[in-house]
């Protein structure tokens, strides 16, 4: 069963991870999360669903690769599909509507998870023994990075530590329907999955006006335990803050191999000054198979937009959590293509062991 959800619903959360355990038999339902439509202003790490391991975060690009003005940006997308947007308005989607009609002009990150959606269910239909991890480490080795690019040059295209490339916009790159149901058909399911609770910082901590703060968290990965990581899927910055204008706040969470991910952004239209985030779970997808072990750093500091900010603030706190594999993900599979991301995340991953 694939779910496609677009706006949140009251009680859902425990509900959908019961579901994504237990739903299909155990296998796990597979939810699709459009990642919105606030553009620039907006941030989709602030969407408890769009910033849920639990759900497959989608955003869109137009048909020329560039990304749509609506789109938001966040470190939680995995993936894109396309769908209208400023250069070509009336190009849209082409799906049922009411009263018995069709519409050619569907829109919106709200047309591209649907269409997600769609590519799921022909993996399903290939095997349907895939489970809800499954479908998303398809996603993220069958994505394309084609032509995809951000028509402000604000977020461009780097690769991890494992060599996964990724962009704050589009995430992972463009599904690809045919790429994906090929490798799906012949897919092993994937390790267990652990829940590591890394490490806290429970200082408080003053965020310049005019400046950054970085506070660090060094972590075994909880090795020797039964809750070891060793191989990345989601990590989350559990994050409490407060600042005279929360808008301004911008976060980033650099792991251990090197990758800096932009876990909040400047958010123009929030004019909070009282709740700030308590515990607020900002996930991250970018260091997907990488190694845990390490330094991981948190950034926090204002942005102002177009001139310097004047907001000030306080860190009360964070904590990391690494969710992933003990055993190598890909061990069981024989990439087709030695230039795939398939092989080149499993020789990483092989390097790596032989180096130890």
């Amino acid at each position: 069963m694939v779910q496609l959800y677009l706006y949140p619903i009251p009680h859902v959360p425990s509900g959908l991870i019961k579901l994504c355990w237990q739903g299909r038999n155990g296998l796990g339902n597979i939810y699709v999360w459009a990642s919105g439509d606030g553009g620039e202003d907006d941030d989709c790490n602030c969407d408890g669903y769009a910033a849920s391991m639990w759900t497959v975060s989608i955003n869109s690009a137009i048909n020329d690769g560039q990304n749509a003005h609506y789109d938001e940006s966040c470190s939680s997308t995995l993936a894109s599909t396309f769908s209208n947007g400023a250069r070509d308005p009336s190009t849209g989607v082409a799906t049922t509507d009411l009263y018995g009609k069709c519409t050619a002009t569907h829109s919106g990150t709200s047309a591209a998870a649907p269409e997600a959606a769609g590519v799921f269910a022909l993996a399903l239909h290939a095997n349907p023994s895939l489970t809800w991890r499954d479908i998303q480490h398809l996603t993220v080795l069958t994505s394309k990075r084609n032509s995809l690019y951000d028509a402000k040059g604000r977020f461009h295209w780097t690769m991890n530590g494992v060599g996964l490339e990724f962009n704050h916009l589009f995430g992972f790159g463009v599904l690809d329907a045919g790429a994906m149901t090929a490798l799906a058909a012949n897919w092993r399911s994937v390790p267990p999955r652990y829940h590591c609770e890394a490490g806290s910082v429970n200082t408080h901590t003053e965020i310049p006006t005019d400046g950054s703060v970085t506070l660090h968290i060094d972590t075994g990965a909880c090795a020797g335990t039964p809750s070891e990581v060793r191989y990345l899927e989601h990590v989350q910055a559990v994050v409490s803050a407060n600042a005279t204008r929360r808008g301004d706040l911008e976060f980033f969470l650099t792991s251990p191999m090197g990758t800096r991910s932009m876990i909040l952004s400047r958010r123009s239209n929030d004019d909070d000054v009282r709740d700030g985030f308590t515990k607020w779970p900002f996930m991250t997808t970018h260091t997907w198979g990488e190694y845990p072990q390490g330094t991981w750093t948190l950034e926090a500091r204002f942005n102002g937009g177009s001139g310097p900010s004047s907001a000030s603030g306080w860190l009360r706190g964070w904590s990391l959590v690494l969710h992933g594999t003990r055993a190598p993900p890909y061990a069981q599979l024989q990439p087709k293509d030695p230039h795939s991301k398939l092989a080149v995340v499993k020789k990483a991953h092989e390097d790596n062991a032989l180096n130890k």
